[in-house]
């Protein structure tokens, strides 16, 4: 098979359902452009910043990205292009992509609360705190993660640590100058695009060569100060810009698959079971988390997005629509490594040293075909991956040290101090970062990031049904998604357990409980719901 015509097919069904599809949910979820969101009524300029259409779909296409839709696909890929290709199309439609409008949605008409906070008010105090609970573990797992790949692709590639550290400076100089100064938009743009693109070429000329240990000790304080700064500092601009780095990487990728017209050469389906990974269901199905489907984007689209949408007929353009660019996204990245051979992607992926340098290679080599030099090629790709990675990393410290608030609300004013509340995630995820390699951690987090997907699906179905919406467009993904992650949970237990990983053993474990108290405390909210409604209509 072509790889132009798989990725033309995937283009073309992605098109279609965000007008078909995007359409029924914007139905379903009501909602009203007419009706003023909180970046509007409730703007302090700190958190609650109204941004512009195409800065808040750069800030929320880069921090959901992150690294997921090139390291899920590509680790996956072992199973089979066709399995992941088949769950990476289906899971963004039908499964992704309500999950994160949904939780916009749900966000937005509730003061751009939390999905904690939603949890509460129609499940229980309980149910809040367990949601939470589980929150704050999932978020210092992917900050974790995430250090750990951010510092080995700086590692392996020193220019892309050059660039990333002056892009930081031109972003908090872009912030200043547009909201601070009032200088005009477009030219702004133009201007910061323009050095962002010249910073490429100043950190090849002059790469940080550290240690991936240094570079996590880094990126932890980076990601503690990130955190801590109003949106318009840092967040908001970084984001905005480096997005205009991930659509040319993904323009080039484009191109280079028409230039290059390669041919699909990776095993169509290796069978159920993988001597590395272990069985295609579950495992599959959360190792390919963010191209299809991530609890994480919930926690994105009710933290910080909530708090900067302008107005509610936007969410569809940025919550269902950044999720089927996403999961475009992780179409290309299959077939970066689907035109080589099974034997030769497995020894690519050794010799590369994990799936982001293996990533970095497949598209420059398609980008060359336009005459792109590869070695270039490999440095603008792992330029703009490690931007995703960055993205996702300061947001998600941001998003976590809002759970330790939440959790500490009427409960502890100590850990309620944000810097406090923030050390909380950076000194968890230093610790996870220290303990292993991203492959070690990588499992459990998609475990761990699925389970939340279902837990958010579970707010926004409850919310549904107490409006009387008929809501099986959540409800059925939200019961694959429990069924699927509870399993996960259980095989990874096993399979740390048999190999002596007692942290991961024990994190899986408490995950798990967690997941099972939270589910029961539903079901009773719902019994009782049910039950008080029928005493009503009598």
């Amino acid at each position: 098979m072509s790889g132009i015509v798989l990725m033309v097919i995937a283009a073309i069904i992605f098109i279609v359902a965000y007008f078909t599809y995007g359409r029924y949910l914007e139905k379903k979820l009501q909602v009203d452009p007419n009706r003023k969101t909180p970046a509007i009524e409730m703007a302090d300029g700190v958190d609650y910043v109204a941004a512009k259409k195409p800065v808040l779909l750069g800030h929320h296409f880069a921090t959901i990205a992150g690294g997921g839709p090139i390291v899920g696909p590509i680790t996956a890929a072992v199973f089979g292009w066709i399995p992941a290709v088949l769950w990476i199309i289906l899971g963004s439609i039908f499964f992704g992509g309500v999950h994160d409008y949904g939780s916009l949605q749900a966000s937005i008409r509730h003061r751009a609360q939390s999905i904690g906070t939603i949890i509460k008010e129609y499940i229980g105090k309980r149910g809040q705190t367990l949601f939470l609970s589980f929150s704050i573990a999932t978020l210092i797992l992917i900050v974790g993660v995430f250090c750990v790949l951010v510092a080995d692709t700086f590692e392996a590639t020193p220019a892309a640590a050059t660039a990333s550290l002056l892009f930081i400076a031109v972003a908090m100089i872009f912030g200043f100058v547009v909201n601070q100064l009032r200088v005009n938009f477009i030219g702004a743009s133009i201007i910061g695009v323009v050095v962002m693109f010249l910073c490429v070429w100043l950190g090849i000329l002059f790469p940080i060569q550290l240690s991936a240990p240094t570079w996590i000790v880094v990126l932890l304080i980076y990601a503690y100060v990130a955190s801590i700064l109003p949106v318009w500092v840092l967040l908001q601009p970084r984001d905005y810009l480096n997005s205009y780095l991930l659509y040319g990487m993904m323009l080039g990728g484009f191109i280079g698959i028409l230039f290059a017209n390669p041919t699909i050469e990776l095993a169509g389906f290796t069978g159920f079971y993988n001597d590395t990974l272990g069985p295609l269901f579950p495992i599959l199905f959360i190792t390919i988390a963010c191209g299809a489907i991530s609890g994480f984007h919930s926690l994105v689209a009710s933290g910080t997005t909530a708090k900067q949408l302008d107005n509610e007929k936007n969410g569809k353009f940025i919550a269902y629509g950044g999720m089927l660019i996403e999961g475009f996204l992780a179409v290309i990245v299959v077939i970066s490594v689907a035109y080589l051979t099974t034997g030769a992607f497995t020894d690519r992926l050794a010799e590369a040293g994990g799936p982001i340098p293996t990533f970095a290679l497949g598209l420059a080599h398609f980008m060359s075909s336009f005459g792109l030099p590869e070695a270039t090629g490999v440095t603008f790709v792992s330029l703009a991956a490690s931007a995703f990675l960055m993205t996702t990393l300061d947001s998600a410290t941001r998003l976590g040290k809002y759970a330790v608030q939440e959790f500490a609300e009427g409960r502890s004013k100590f850990f309620h101090n944000h810097h406090i509340a923030t050390l909380v995630i950076v000194a968890g995820a230093g610790a996870l970062a220290f303990s292993g390699t991203w492959a070690d951690l990588w499992p459990l987090f998609g475990s761990a990031n699925q389970m939340l997907g279902a837990l958010a699906l579970l707010a926004i179905s409850t919310w549904l049904v107490r409006r009387g919406v008929k809501s099986l467009f959540t409800l059925i993904p939200m019961v694959f998604m429990f069924v699927l992650t509870l399993s996960a949970l259980a095989v990874l237990m096993y399979q740390n357990f048999t190999v002596g990983n007692w942290l991961l053993t024990i994190s899986g474990f408490i995950l798990f409980v967690l997941c099972v108290f939270l589910i029961i405390e539903a079901w009773n909210s719902y019994v009782s719901y049910k039950k008080d409604s029928t005493v009503k209509a009598s």
